[in-house]
């Protein structure tokens, strides 16, 4: 038998554990500061490496307690689920290869699970990780943080309520240009490990930016992908996973209403894109575009009427965009913001679940481990897709 980790009878912050995110890791201190930025967590224990002296001395910069700075995952998961303060939730922020195992130790020790995105390399273990997930009493939040942006929220509020009316076509992009050149081959720790196939598994821009554009495109919409036709392509010499992805999408009809089409392209070898992610969706009534460059702006377009700049917190701003936003209009909220957003609201989930029989407060809203299979199922799709020269698959 497990013991869970025991939850705090307080309103206070949550008690935060960290695997991965140690010295020169990019995405775990953008975790630490999204968790930090609204006060909701204390990071209190952490196993920051595989390596152990590296995971000791970023516990030492970070300022854990020695004994609370672990060489493995497993000895931390098994340590803190016997602590009577120990961690409550745990950031998994490694390479996509070990999300699935540490995910596993970490639901099997009763600690709720933050991860970041793709859930798993595989989709096989997505699987597997998703049925761990549902069968345990535990939260799993995946962190496709471009969902936590305050007009995005707002995007989605009014494609709802129907101020778009039945929605025809979604367009969505996210092209970079840092991996233009082989920059696996300069020592780049980033590079190396995304164009991987055993660290990222059989997608490569697809599944390291193409499933933000999708998720986000799912997000908003409120549709379901039928099916896609996929032409993945590696341009740079000896590049073993793609690097653009030009992606058609067919989504499943709502009601009586003729089903939605969809384009996507996601590229890491398009100069002159730093992180052009971008939305469009288009209906009866009216469309909407969003630019993650720009991301306090919504431009909505009545048919037949004068395009309108919508922006978060000023005129117009929605509820769902309210709840989600801190400053006044003018002070620009961005990437950080929109990932804490996410840290937030599983937060709120978190306290709930402190009480027994405790509900998630109304209107929470956050990626679930259900979002992240069928992340790994529009991968998986993409990939046999191109195999057959972009023929249509069956998500």
């Amino acid at each position: 038998m497990v013991t869970a980790a025991k939850p705090s009878n307080n309103a206070g912050p949550v008690r935060l554990g960290m695997v991965g995110g140690g010295q020169g890791a990019f995405i775990g201190a953008v975790h630490r500061i999204a968790a930090r930025i609204d006060g909701e967590y204390d990071l209190v224990a952490g196993a920051l490496s595989s390596d152990p002296d590296r995971a000791r001395a970023s516990g030492a910069e970070l300022g854990l307690s020695a004994d609370r700075s672990y060489a493995s995952f497993q000895e931390m998961a098994k340590a803190e689920a016997a602590r009577d303060d120990g961690i409550e939730a745990v950031a998994i922020v490694t390479p996509n290869h070990m999300h699935f195992p540490v995910a596993k130790a970490f639901l099997g020790a009763g600690i709720h699970v933050i991860c970041d995105k793709p859930l798993t390399s595989t989709l096989a273990d997505a699987k597997k990780l998703a049925t761990l997930a549902q069968k345990s009493d535990r939260l799993f939040v995946l962190t496709h943080n471009y969902t936590g942006y305050p007009m995005i929220r707002q995007a989605r509020e009014m494609i709802a309520k129907g101020k778009l009316g039945a929605l025809r076509l979604v367009h969505a992009e996210y092209p970079q240009d840092w991996l233009t050149e082989p920059e696996e081959k300069s020592g780049n720790k980033q590079a190396v490990w995304r164009t991987d196939p055993a660290q990222s598994g059989a997608g490569g821009c697809i599944g390291d930016i193409g499933t933000h554009a999708w998720n986000l495109a799912s997000f908003v919409s409120g549709l379901e992908t039928d099916s896609l036709a996929a032409d993945l392509d590696s341009f740079v010499d000896g590049r073993r996973l793609d690097d653009n992805a030009h992606v058609m999408l067919r989504f499943k009809p709502v009601g009586k209403n003729k089903p939605a089409k969809g384009m996507l392209w996601s590229s890491q070898v398009a100069p002159g894109n730093e992180n052009g992610l971008r939305l469009r969706v288009y209906g009866k009534k009216g469309g909407l575009e969003w630019e993650q460059e720009h991301p306090n702006q919504l431009w909505f377009t009545p048919f037949g009427q004068p395009k309108q700049l919508l922006t978060r917190g000023g005129a117009g701003a929605t509820d769902a965009a309210q709840r989600v936003t801190r400053i006044p209009p003018g002070h620009p909220e961005g990437y950080l913001e929109g990932f804490a957003n996410i840290y937030t609201e599983a937060a709120a989930a978190i306290r709930a679940k402190r009480k027994k029989n405790g509900k998630i407060p109304r209107g929470v809203v956050f990626p679930s481990v259900e979002d992240g299979l069928l992340g790994l199922r529009f991968i998986d799709a993409c990939v046999k897709s191109s195999k057959k020269n972009a023929g249509w698959v069956k998500l």
